[in-house]
């Protein structure tokens, strides 16, 4: 019997270890893991030097609270907000708790301009968590059922379709878009390059709040810092979370221009966001995400998509960098690759969005354990795909 909520249909498996991009069982088998906790564990499992610091910091002060000054939390802020380009942080534990904070954020905007039913534009396919507000402006119908969402307060149209927000410019409710660069739950779908740019346009013209949630695909994950930073634009509310503590819980909502003086005191707070602790986190992640980690997680995947092109044309590649999805065949059944890629290959992954096998290797991996990776990849797909010939592991 297990006194656990049974909120997830858990693997039947465990582990006890990880290490680089492996995690072992109680036995000792290794898997290697091309998931990473969810794009969580950015530079591996129990990296060194970030591992050290927070041990230092288990030693020296773990919380105090956020009625008093924290010296790391203000070095946390200084550095993301320098790196994101934006002015101010608040620091949450969770990538839902950033995005709760954006989405307060834009009622309080709407509500100074004399707003009383404000809304927010937001996508099919996103998915911003799981709080009341956030699965309200998720898309999964699973995530949202019986929870008596709140939909009054959201408009949702296509992603990717620019003509479908500029539909809306009439309704003077809206007071925000929220958008993910990439939308990682929904299937690694990436939008034309130019459709970040047209979106703050849009926002702009109408007085609107551009605010971006980069949980998953921040600290890193798409080749850089945060994957908006491969467009012209710069958004007045940024969210992220996932890697921002190689595993510890932080999570973060940065506000610039418009946004910037919205919060005072009182107007937000968490006992637990931006302790010591997690901030020493976030600084030492930040000391280990350098540009040549990032340019490493480009070349990378860059070997792994091109791997696949060549023995699987008829797939679609998606995502950007780390962030990599290879979108199978609507007649294949991908009910078992997971258990599949497992059981057989020791590699774990996922699928998202159906039909979308889902990678978010370490940004550090090495070159040895991609290749690994690769063969391991092609022999599951060649297994699943209905190949005679495939590879075991050695």
């Amino acid at each position: 019997m297990s006194y656990l909520m049974p909120t997830y249909v858990r693997q039947p498996i465990s582990f006890v270890r990880g290490q680089g991009s492996y995690l072992y069982t109680a036995d000792g088998t290794a898997y290697l893991d091309a998931l990473t906790g969810i794009a969580v564990c950015g530079l591996g499992h129990c990296h060194p030097t970030i591992s050290r610091a927070m041990k230092e910091q288990t030693d020296t002060l773990i919380h105090t609270s956020n009625l008093y000054g924290i010296d790391w939390q203000e070095k946390a802020g200084e550095i993301l907000c320098q790196k994101a380009g934006m002015d101010k942080v608040f620091f949450a534990n969770s990538g839902a708790e950033a995005n709760e904070c954006a989405l307060k954020l834009a009622r309080l905007y709407a509500h100074n301009q004399g707003k009383s039913r404000p809304k927010v534009i937001v996508m099919e396919h996103a998915f911003h968590g799981r709080t009341l507000l956030t699965v309200t402006a998720t898309a999964n119908p699973k995530a949202r059922s019986g929870f008596f969402t709140l939909d009054d307060d959201f408009i949702r149209v296509p992603f990717n379709d620019i003509s479908a927000v500029e539909a809306l410019t009439d309704d003077k409710d809206i007071c925000a878009v929220f958008v993910e660069p990439i939308q990682g739950e929904g299937g690694l779908h990436t939008p034309s390059d130019d459709y970040l740019e047209k979106l703050q346009n849009i926002c702009h013209d109408n007085d609107w709040l551009f605010m971006l949630d980069e949980v998953q695909t921040g600290n890193g994950r798409t080749g850089k810092y945060f994957a908006y930073q491969y467009s012209n634009v710069k958004p007045d509310v940024l969210t992220t979370a996932k890697g921002l503590g190689n595993g510890f819980p932080v999570g973060a909502c940065m506000v610039s221009g418009k946004a910037k003086d919205l919060f005072g005191a009182g107007s937000h707070g968490s006992t637990f966001g931006g302790t010591p602790f997690g901030c020493r986190a976030v600084c030492a992640v930040y000391d280990e995400l350098t540009d040549e980690v990032m340019t490493n997680a480009v070349r990378e995947s860059d070997f792994i998509r091109q791997s696949m092109r060549e023995h699987f044309p008829q797939i679609d590649v998606l995502g950007r960098g780390m962030m990599i999805g290879f979108g199978l065949p609507d007649d294949v059944d991908c009910t078992h690759i997971v258990d599949m890629a497992r059981d057989e290959f020791h590699l774990i992954l996922n699928v998202t969005g159906g039909n979308v096998i889902r990678l978010l290797p370490a940004l550090n991996i090495s070159h040895d354990d991609t290749v690994i990776l690769t063969d391991r990849l092609i022999g599951l797909l060649k297994k699943t795909l209905g190949r005679v010939e495939y590879w075991y592991l050695p």
